[in-house]
């Protein structure tokens, strides 16, 4: 079933206000666009920046009411939980050192949290929301985007069906070049809090995009972590965080796995990628290429699965809006986890669970920032083998 506009329980698009995203700020005008595409959500509210100023010419460029745009999102998590209309949801689009505050902030308040990713910049911030948003009661969805794209949906499903046999091998990779030389000290603002460790937290393309490629392969495959064993690097002299990182993963049941993450590659983009190999075949999946998967049964020739063509099945298309043929990338992927944490939000007005939908949680976020911890401890100890701090 393709995904549609306002057809979960309650009628009206979702009042959500945002934390972070105002002008010059990457992340916030994605989570807008992907908010909007379905039509399922109202941006009403806004605590957009943390000057004063620049957080109201925000708010105004959007069409946020100047009453509800406020200096801080202590304010506005008490004034908009006080409100009759007040946001049902908010998005936290800041650097990774004020997730844990602005989200603790809203599910005291009895708001729900949509946050991008890492969960915290610290394991114990990750540890100390995690049993928050348990308690709470609220829904929290992670933003590790690249779970809502149809094809990767498809290899889930494959996967769980038995399609590969038993799992042996996974290999994810993220590669970027934009980090490639010292251009935090340039003045970009992308790269100067993403390269401080006291904004970051204690990884650089560990946090930033090597969450994403363990989170893929975890989500794909449902292995388990046993331990790992990574060797960071900073390349750029005076970098205070890694830029490249290679680990090796050990998964409970015998399956092994290789992780490369690196914003110094030269040459590439966005090259999100995800190899997993069993007794009965393998499939590999690229972001940049993403509505195509690749399938090869043993001892049969490759096949190419297209979004919505032949050989791709339900799970595809309940995140798929056009016909085959017609690209989608990722916006679409993005929406695609708005659009399940708004029938989350839908359903749980009424009491209820959807069962069809599939988000990252905060437990999925808890992981990933023990994921970087234990990158970082495994390499300062010359890449020993250790566990996830959970």
């Amino acid at each position: 079933m393709a995904i549609t506009g306002t057809t979960d329980a309650g009628a009206g698009p979702i009042r959500y206000g945002m934390v972070g995203g105002g002008q010059g700020a990457f992340i916030g005008g994605v989570h807008r666009i992907a908010a909007r595409i379905d039509g399922e959500f109202t941006l009403v509210a806004g605590a957009l920046s943390s000057d004063p100023a620049r957080a109201a010419a925000s708010a105004a460029a959007l069409g946020i009411a100047a009453e509800r745009s406020y200096a801080s999102f202590a304010d506005m998590a008490v004034a908009e939980a006080a409100r009759e209309d007040g946001i049902e949801v908010v998005s936290i689009v800041t650097p990774n050192h004020m997730h844990y505050p602005a989200a603790a902030a809203f599910l005291n308040a009895g708001i729900h949290v949509i946050c991008d990713k890492p969960l915290t910049a610290t394991l114990e911030d990750a540890r100390k929301l995690s049993d928050l948003a348990k308690a709470s009661g609220r829904l929290f969805i992670l933003t590790h985007n690249y779970t809502g794209y149809p094809m990767i949906r498809q290899a889930r499903a494959m996967v769980a069906d038995g399609l590969l046999g038993d799992l042996r091998l996974v290999q994810a990779e993220y590669a970027q070049d934009w980090l490639t030389e010292d251009v935090e000290s340039t003045g970009s603002k992308q790269a100067e809090w993403r390269t401080d460790p006291a904004k970051t937290g204690v990884g650089g393309a560990t946090g930033d995009i090597g969450t994403h490629a363990y989170n893929l392969a975890r989500f794909v495959t449902g292995l388990e972590l046993d331990m790992l064993a990574a060797d960071l690097q900073a390349f750029v002299p005076g970098r205070r965080v890694d830029d490249n990182a290679h680990v090796m993963l050990r998964f409970q049941g015998g399956a092994r796995g290789m992780l490369w993450a690196s914003q110094v590659a030269v040459g590439h983009e966005n090259g999100l990628k995800l190899r997993v190999y069993g007794t009965k075949g393998g499939i590999e999946w690229s972001q940049e290429d993403p509505n195509y998967l690749w399938f090869t049964p043993f001892g049969q020739p490759r096949q190419r699965i297209t979004r919505g063509g032949a050989g791709s099945g339900p799970a595809a298309a309940r995140m798929s809006r056009i016909p085959p043929g017609h690209p989608e990338g990722y916006l679409e992927g993005f929406a695609n986890i708005y659009a399940e944490a708004a029938r989350a939000i839908r359903a749980a007005r009424t009491g209820a669970v959807d069962p069809e939908v599939i988000y990252p949680s905060v437990t999925d976020g808890l992981e990933g920032v023990a994921f970087v911890a234990a990158c970082v401890e495994s390499s300062r100890a010359n890449a020993s083998w250790v566990k996830l701090g959970l």
